[in-house]
């Protein structure tokens, strides 16, 4: 994917992720239906749009989304664990009669959308029209791209349109805050200076908890995280 034209997110060694260019920012919520199962987004609010700011990457800011420096006292270690190889490279495919799905495990942020319809994992491998739809809408609401649906014939990832920004996740139904979804391309770089590929999608953590750093690895769940914005 082409990265988005001047926008970047700058990892700083157990600081704050810098972002720059102008980056649009919302909060969104994960709706659920009535046996809570992960239906949709739900934009709650835009926040203003900044040239520069240091979004908190260790939890405790009192200013979130922002940093105020707390992970100075914190003394917080926010050494990046994550790899560097190609999302394809390290993804199993899960090969279908009408689409394949990729699906690379540890980058999931539990967002749930492919828990509903009898779960993508099953619906993959069914011949029919309305369960390659149900595959192609959960891979694409999949907010930190673990799961991508793949062309039968090209074997080319299908992916939704995203425009360049980021969303700070809420998830009311398990009482907590999610990760920062970046979106459109932005270019990630990490504090040692080499980039990390650029995606549509993908999760940060803002927890502080992840142990896949700087993505998003389901923790926030665990340590019940809350950020109040």
């Amino acid at each position: 994917m082409q990265p988005a034209d001047g926008m970047r997110i700058k990892i700083t060694k157990d600081g704050p992720y810098i972002v720059s260019g102008s980056v649009p920012m919302s909060v969104e919520s994960i709706a659920v239906d009535s046996d809570g199962e992960s239906q949709s987004w739900q934009v709650e609010s835009r926040l203003a749009e900044k040239e520069q700011c240091g979004l908190c990457r260790c939890g405790k800011s009192g200013a979130k989304p922002l940093c105020d420096g707390s992970h100075v006292d914190l003394a917080f270690d926010g050494t990046e664990t994550a790899g560097f190889e190609p999302y394809l490279n390290c993804a199993e495919v899960l090969l279908g009669p009408r689409v394949d799905v990729a699906d690379c495990e540890v980058l999931c942020a539990d967002a749930r959308f492919c828990h509903r319809d009898g779960a993508i994992w099953h619906r993959v491998g069914e011949d029919s029209p309305e369960a390659a739809e149900t595959v192609l809408a959960e891979c694409g609401l999949c907010p930190s791209g673990r799961y991508t649906a793949l062309d039968k014939v090209t074997g080319a990832p299908i992916e939704p349109a995203l425009l360049p920004s980021i969303a700070f996740v809420q998830d009311p139904h398990k009482e907590v805050s999610g990760p920062i979804w970046v979106r459109g391309g932005i270019t990630i770089e990490s504090a040692d200076g080499r980039e990390y590929e650029v995606r549509n999608r993908v999760t940060l953590c803002r927890c502080g908890q992840s142990k896949n750093k700087p993505f998003c690895d389901g923790s926030h769940l665990a340590c019940g995280f809350h950020d109040h914005l």
